[in-house]
């Protein structure tokens, strides 16, 4: 009776916390039919493909250049919520302004597991990107009760490799996701006249000191100078580091 569309997206918004009654009300289908696909919807944890984290078994992740992108976007803009019969919901905040953002972000949720179904539900002013999977937590360690900037946030040794091995994509996560390039002005006086000059820099902001460091720290390896104004904000201004910036990063899009 419904097409799937409208199935993925009365899901993708139970997974945000939303009760079925609110769900139902605003899509269509009963609170019965949603309760239904939540199991007879494609399968929502990857049961083809399995773990690569799991227990004593854990492997390498499969794609680790598009892990430690999602990585950033996680730390940044994401969040895990618990859904039923220990299924999870990865959900990550794009802002509606930066459509490549929003595909670039999809992709990576997709690579890194490819069984399971991506949704983007629109938000005010943003779209989630969703997918489900028993795996998140295990994808991202990271994840626990309360607000990540409340509580401790540090890779596991198998993240710190995959991090050190591809620091642009991490500092590209973290860019899109709570950071931006800018382009400053300023005026000087020469020769008795005022003149304006403008200069570009990025800005990454994050109420998380653990986050702040982990960024600083993968600009440390790949060169890029920077200064911390406050306790929430990191600057790269100087033209060389920007320069670098613009050839790994770049404006969001």
């Amino acid at each position: 009776m419904y097409d799937m569309a409208t199935r993925k997206r009365a899901l993708a918004l139970v997974a945000q916390g939303r009760s079925l009654n609110s769900v139902s009300k605003e899509t269509g289908p009963s609170r019965a039919a949603i309760r239904s696909w939540q199991t007879r919807v494609e399968p929502l944890d990857g049961r083809a493909r399995p773990c690569p984290r799991c227990g004593d078994t854990a492997t390498e992740v499969e794609h680790p250049c598009a892990y430690s992108y999602l990585l950033g976007l996680y730390l940044g803009d994401g969040c895990i919520s618990s859904f039923k019969r220990g299924v999870y919901s990865l959900r990550i905040a794009c802002a509606d302004a930066w459509p490549g953002l929003i595909d670039a972000c999809a992709e990576a949720v997709r690579i890194a597991r490819p069984a399971n179904k991506v949704f983007r539900v629109q938000g005010q002013g943003c779209q989630y990107v969703t997918a489900f999977s028993k795996h998140w937590p295990c994808f991202f360690p990271q994840h626990g009760p309360g607000k990540k900037h409340e509580r401790r946030i540090a890779l596991e040794p198998w993240q710190r490799e995959i991090v050190d091995t591809h620091p642009w994509e991490f500092v590209r996560g973290l860019i899109h996701s709570d950071g931006c390039r800018i382009t400053n002005w300023t005026t000087r006086l020469v020769g008795g006249e005022r003149r304006r000059y403008e200069y570009p820099r990025y800005f990454f902001i994050n109420l998380s000191a653990d986050i702040l460091g982990l960024f600083t720290g993968a600009l440390d390896q790949v060169g890029v100078e920077w200064k911390q104004p406050n306790s929430r904000n990191i600057s790269v201004a100087r033209r060389a580091s920007v320069a670098l910036m613009d050839a790994h990063v770049g404006p969001k899009y």
